[in-house]
């Protein structure tokens, strides 16, 4: 059973290190569609920035 697997490579100088590269996937992120308010009406001052934000976990 041969499993391709990620590695740590560590990179001189740096605090962070990086991973290689699988197989059948890229270094793109992930395009999400606009949200929009779900409910019509009155909106406050600050909807459309807080629908614009995302935590950083997302």
């Amino acid at each position: 059973m041969s499993e391709e697997r990620q590695h740590i490579v560590r990179v001189p100088g740096s605090r962070r290190a990086q991973l290689t590269r699988v197989e059948g996937t890229h270094a793109e992120p992930h395009v999400r569609e606009e949200r929009h308010a779900g409910i019509d009406g009155e909106h406050g001052p600050n909807d459309a920035q807080m629908l614009r934000e995302v935590p950083p976990h997302y």
